[in-house]
């Protein structure tokens, strides 16, 4: 007992300083404190300004005297969701202008591959007990299948803001791209790659319409795309904002051509892997380097989630 609450006690630790990290770091590629935004653009009254400009210069004067006390400021509840409402305005007035493009696109399907694939993670050690590594690509903590549930999710949601969709109608949109997405996926792994990562079916899921499809998990779509239209998607496109910054820019072009080289090497190691198992030899020295570098080991031990050849073993 002690020692689950200690590894809690780390787990929260953890969690925390990852979120410091990764704040600090979005900061210092350029986005901007929205709260002095609303400032800026008089969007406040002058007596949550005068409040606001106060906090600034208690924080300059205690780190220029290196921890001195001074008066505590604080905004009231009051001012605080005055600063809200107006943020909120800002937010839905920098939507109204948006236009999706590669930056968004890239840096939601990074987001969503590594939460998904956290969140499956979690999911099956708290329900099953299993404590299973479920990557989807052959580098890095990404499961391909969110990332790309996530940029569907944003632009599909997106859209429907302009028509200012009620909430069934965003609710069976998502069901029914949920449901698409895991079909196509689902079948383009077994047709092209050789490889099941799930089957409703044989796992005797309630509700399964195919392998890949079951009714559960279109109504866990349909739910998932309410909450990003109302919540997720219009904070997310916010904070990310628009690539006004060299480091920005950079960080964004390093990290698609990052994802690009991922998911042409999961296909390129898997299409390898198929045709090891066909006995066909590699063509070419490249084909030699994957076969040496991503052997059935590599790949069974890395996609433990998988049925990796059409036999229905892993070797």
């Amino acid at each position: 007992m002690l020692w689950a609450l200690i590894g809690l006690w780390v787990l929260v630790k953890l969690i925390q300083g990852a979120w410091w990290c990764l704040r600090s770091f979005w900061a210092w590629l350029g986005r901007g404190k929205s709260v002095h935004g609303v400032v800026e653009r008089n969007l406040v009254s002058e007596e949550v300004r005068q409040t606001i400009e106060a906090i600034d210069a208690l924080r300059a004067a205690q780190h220029v005297g290196k921890g001195q006390q001074g008066p505590v400021i604080r905004l009231s509840h009051e001012m605080v969701r005055e600063v809200r409402r107006a943020q909120r305005y800002v937010r839905d007035d920098f939507l109204d202008h948006l236009r999706l493009g590669w930056y968004q696109v890239t840096i939601i399907f990074f987001i969503g591959s590594v939460a998904g694939l956290v969140l499956e993670e979690v999911w099956m050690l708290a329900s099953m007990g299993v404590a299973q590594y479920r990557s989807g690509l052959v580098w890095g903590p990404l499961s391909p299948l969110y990332g790309v549930g996530a940029v569907l999710l944003t632009i599909t949601t997106f859209a429907m803001r302009s028509y200012d969709s009620r909430g069934w109608q965003v609710f069976l949109v998502s069901l029914v791209l949920g449901g698409f997405l895991e079909q196509i996926t689902g079948w383009g792994m077994e047709t092209f790659m050789d490889a099941v990562s799930w089957d409703y079916v044989a796992g005797h899921v309630p509700g399964a319409i195919t392998k890949w499809v079951a009714v559960p998990f279109l109504l866990f779509w349909g739910a998932l795309g309410y909450v990003w239209y109302r919540w997720v998607m219009p904070e997310l496109l916010f904070v990310l904002g628009e690539p006004t910054t060299r480091r920005k820019y950079i960080f964004t072009v390093l990290l698609a051509v990052y994802l690009s080289l991922d998911i042409f090497m999961t296909v390129a190691c898997f299409t390898r892997r198929a045709a090891r198992d066909d006995g066909v030899p590699p063509a070419n020295a490249f084909e030699e380097w994957v076969d040496k570098n991503y052997s059935n080991e590599f790949m069974s031990s890395r996609f433990q989630n998988m049925v990796i050849d059409a036999s229905g073993t892993q070797s």
